[in-house]
């Protein structure tokens, strides 16, 4: 014989004003995101870079980018001098905050929010490491990424 249970509507969970704050953040964040890829790309560009490839390393709580190669052709050169203008949402506020920042500081700043946006948490833990190569002439960036995991194995026999 089966019974049944009578089934329990319950209502949809109500957005707190944490989650609007964040939706809109992460709505604006997306929106100045291309304008801000572009700035960086197009500094390089000037420059006459090809390649810039930016190492990172992650663990016990504490990340960091470790460094920054950019290359013309296949000579590795400094980063230009300079500086662009990046806009980044604030949480509460419906416009951007502008900042003024080296170049060097806005590609940083660009791999941090990646990373924020794709593996949020990557410095925790056993952490991660990997490299972010921006390709100036197709204007991408690719994420090549790492994550560590602790393995253990325990077996006990008794015979």
């Amino acid at each position: 014989m089966t019974e049944h249970s009578p089934i329990t509507l319950t209502a949809a969970p109500t957005l707190t004003d944490w989650d609007v704050q964040r939706g809109e953040r992460d709505r604006l964040d997306a929106e100045l995101r291309p304008t801000n890829k572009a700035v960086v790309f197009d500094a390089l560009t000037a420059a006459g870079l090809t390649i810039v490839t930016v190492r990172f390393d992650g663990y016990g709580d504490s990340g960091q980018i470790e460094d920054i190669e950019a290359k013309a052709g296949e000579d590795v050169v400094a980063l230009p001098p300079g500086d662009v203008e990046i806009a980044a949402a604030v949480w509460g506020h419906a416009e951007p905050k502008r900042t003024v920042m080296s170049i060097r500081d806005a590609i940083e700043r660009l791999a941090y929010d990646f990373l924020e946006e794709t593996h949020d948490g990557w410095e925790n833990s056993d952490g991660a490491y990997g490299d972010f190569i921006f390709d100036v002439a197709e204007r991408t960036i690719t994420l090549d990424y790492n994550e560590r995991h602790m393995e253990s194995n325990y077996s006990q026999h008794v015979f």
